[in-house]
């Protein structure tokens, strides 16, 4: 009686496992992804008929595991400003075409030199141990001195070498992570730095809302001279506050309202990536944080100029060139050397 029991039970498992769901080798057919599990509750509540049965096992699908998207200030990925981009590596590159081909050669003659300078150094060894080849220590200095020194000039060559290289990069890279900073042009639009090269030169005010309140009213004089060769002023209070802009809203002061108010446009967006930038800029140059400071950029987006206090507003209307006019794009090379 038992093995009659055994057997129509197990007939009855067997049709309520759907047969899909196995494949002919013996495994679970399961979707890429998830796992199934055996969920081993009654699916159904048991009677007094069939109490003598043991409830079927039920197939469920696990819940999906809970992911937390963590968010940085810009809403993207933000990389250490240590790391190296690979599009500064291939800009140094391009600047500096031979700086490879120099460093190899300079790393074949220091290996040439070495081997030279160590087959020298066994030669000595066996003359000075042999008295027969004596006369021949004179001539095994002068080589060995040869190679020492060959060796010292092309690793002194190597390493001014790579010195400038890594200064470049470093460069390229704070230019890379300045052109990715964003700015607000107006209440629905907002642009990155890269975006205003070639039409704008811009001028990063860093300080203080009392240090940005008097550049702008030191600015007055300049505004349609600096506009003429594209400037626009970047103003970033470093303390929390909101400078103070008075404009003259008269109507004989429109025009130069309107233009005031164009120059001073520009607000920064995700002032934590600003400071970030500021601050490894200050560090660089062994200035204070608390420091205010200015920065000057070429038209093709690379920093001309910094310093500490008030921008130069007549220097740089007697330095920079109009963007506009027949010299404009002759002239545009001319902002200045690069820092």
């Amino acid at each position: 009686m038992a093995l009659v029991t055994n057997l129509s039970y197990l007939i009855w498992c067997s049709q309520l496992h759907p047969r899909n769901n196995h494949h002919p080798s013996g495994f679970s057919r399961q979707t890429p992804g998830h796992d199934l599990q055996l969920n081993h509750r009654p699916l159904f509540t048991s009677s007094s008929a069939d109490a003598s049965f043991p409830p079927p096992p039920r197939w469920t699908w696990p819940s999906p595991p809970s992911t937390s998207l963590t968010c940085s200030a810009t809403n993207r990925p933000t990389s250490p400003s240590s790391e190296i981009s690979s599009s500064a590596k291939i800009r140094s590159e391009v600047l500096s075409p031979f700086r490879t081909v120099r460093m190899f050669f300079y790393l074949a003659f220091i290996a040439s030199g070495s081997l030279g300078g160590l087959i020298a150094t066994s030669q000595l060894i066996g003359a000075l141990g042999n008295s027969s080849r004596a006369a021949q220590v004179p001539d095994i200095l002068m080589g060995l001195g040869i190679d020492v020194g060959a060796v010292s000039v092309f690793a002194f060559l190597y390493y001014r070498e790579n010195s400038a290289k890594n200064i470049q990069l470093a460069r390229l890279s704070r230019e890379e992570n300045l052109s990715n900073l964003k700015l607000r042009v107006s209440e629905k639009k907002v642009i990155s730095v890269n975006d205003l090269r070639g039409i704008a030169r811009l001028v990063i005010l860093a300080g203080p809302a009392s240090f940005i309140s008097e550049c702008f009213m030191r600015s007055e004089p300049y505004t349609e001279a600096l506009l003429e060769r594209g400037v626009l002023v970047v103003p970033f209070a470093m303390d929390g506050n909101s400078p103070s802009f008075e404009f003259d809203e008269s109507e004989e002061m429109e025009e130069m309202t309107s233009r005031r108010k164009r120059l001073w446009q520009l607000v920064p967006v995700y002032t934590m990536e600003w400071s970030r930038w500021l601050d490894e800029q200050k560090k660089l140059a062994n200035v204070s944080p608390e420091s205010p400071v200015y920065l000057s950029l070429r038209i093709d987006g690379r920093v001309r100029g910094s310093g500490v206090g008030y921008p130069p507003w007549n220097a740089f209307i007697a330095q920079l060139p109009p963007v506009k006019g027949i010299w404009s794009g002759l002239l545009d090379g001319m902002d200045g050397r690069v820092l």
